[in-house]
Order: C-alpha cells, then structure tokens, then sequence
C-alpha cells in the first residue's frame, strides 16, 4: 500500500525530517581523526533523546529480523556501503564516513544521510562523494506528479555512470513517514517512463549508494554491514521527499 499523506501528518514527518538533519548537522562536528564510530553514537543517541525523540534504527530488525541492529546510527567507513555498525573502529585521516539517521518524532519518521570527509581525503574519493550528491540532487529535480519511478533511478545512473562509478542494485528508496519503510521501492537504477507513477501526497526516500569499482556487495558476517566486493570505495546520500502539486520539498533540510 502507497500511503498519501494529509496536511497533518506532513507537517509531523517535517519536523521529525529536520531533526534527523540537525542530528547530522550536530555530528559533523566531532568527525576528525582518533574518534570511534561508537562514540559517535553515542553522541547521536543523545542529541535525538534529548529532543524527545527515538533512534528508529535501535532494535530496529530487518532481513530476516533475526540480529536487532544495535546502535541509534548507521555508520559505514570507505568500502562499507550501508548498514555498518557503530564500535571500536576510529576513524582515519582520509576516510569517507557515510552516516544514516532516522528519528522517530511524535511518532513519525524522517530519514537522511550524508557522505562525510575526514581530513585530507584522496581525488577520488572527493570525486565519488561529488558525483552522488550530484545524482540525488538531478533526481530530486525530476519528481513531480506524474513522475515515474523509472525517471528517478534512471537520472541517477545517467549521472554516476556519465563519471564512471555505479549505481548499488540491492538497496533501494522507500516510502518512509508513518513507517520506516513502506512503498514504494525506489531503484536507483532504472529505464524513463517505466515504473509506478508518483502523485502528490507521497512521501519516500531517495536514498543512491554509489561505488568506485562494480556495483556488486557482500554482505558481512554481522548480517548488517554491506561491503564493496571489490574493496573499492562506495558514497551514499539521502534525503526524504514530499511530492507537491508542481514538485518536490524536501522534508530532511535543517
């Protein structure tokens, strides 16, 4: 079921939107060399609490929902794609930090993420994150009512393979809102004119996960963290997007 969204609930899943921003705006901060990824954490969980609200990710149980994710943030490090789980590891100079937030405010949800650069990060790496900002940005600009899910995924894959990157096939955009994930999915990857038609009242992420190398994964032995196959680096950024009468807002701006 697609959920159309009334004026109510749009207005809740826009604040809770802004706050999982401000919640990366926050955490921007403390990115340097020498901090953990479970420090991080920490500080995520307590700026979210703090502003009477909950981390969707903890406990949250996904494939299988067998192994409860166990940290209010997804933090994933060069070659980690998506889902990695925050710990010991500290972060280097020369990293690419992807973290993923979703707050849980009133009872609705807002979803976003960010590609961070620690310290003197390589060309390519620099080259990887610009590209998949650049791709969420042209897909955003082509949503609109009568919009098909194929122009989203496919102006994102004309754009990273246009630099010579990939687009990641096994994770995808979702609506999001009353749920954390609901439908439809969203491919980052796809033909125009193919695909469910969009209208307004809809709400879903846009969410593309670029690699260096080969889109290909594997998933590690934490049945969370998912990894280049080929070792080489991977850039993610989201946003949560409302479908307008003659357009898009985004609802994860600070």
């Amino acid at each position: 079921m697609i959920y159309i969204k009334n004026a109510q609930q749009i207005e809740k899943i826009r604040l809770s939107g802004r706050l999982a921003s401000r919640t990366l705006d926050m955490i921007s901060e403390h990115l340097k060399p020498g901090v953990t990824t479970g420090e991080l954490d920490k500080l995520v969980n307590k700026y979210i609490v703090g502003h009477d609200a909950v981390p969707a990710t903890l406990g949250y149980k996904g494939r299988g929902g067998s192994v409860p994710f166990p940290a209010s943030c997804c933090i994933s490090i060069n070659e980690e794609i998506v889902h990695g789980i925050p710990g010991p590891r500290a972060l280097a100079d020369g990293d690419l930090v992807k973290i993923d937030v979703t707050t849980i405010l009133d009872g609705f949800y807002g979803d976003t993420a960010r590609t961070f650069l620690v310290g003197d990060v390589p060309e390519a790496g620099v080259r990887l994150r610009e590209a998949t900002r650049k791709s969420l940005e042209l897909a955003i600009a082509v949503v609109r009512p009568g919009t098909r899910l194929g122009d989203i995924g496919a102006a994102i894959q004309r754009h990273v393979e246009s630099q010579g990157f990939s687009v990641v096939r096994d994770f995808v955009g979702h609506g999001v809102g009353l749920q954390f994930h609901e439908d439809p999915s969203v491919n980052h990857y796809g033909s125009p004119g193919k695909g469910v038609k969009v209208k307004s009242g809809m709400i879903f992420t846009i969410e593309p996960m670029i690699n260096e190398g080969s889109y290909k994964i594997k998933l590690l032995d934490d049945n969370w963290t998912a990894v280049t196959a080929d070792g080489k680096l991977s850039a993610q950024f989201e946003h949560t997007v409302l479908v307008t009468a003659d357009g898009a807002e985004i609802l994860t701006l600070s």
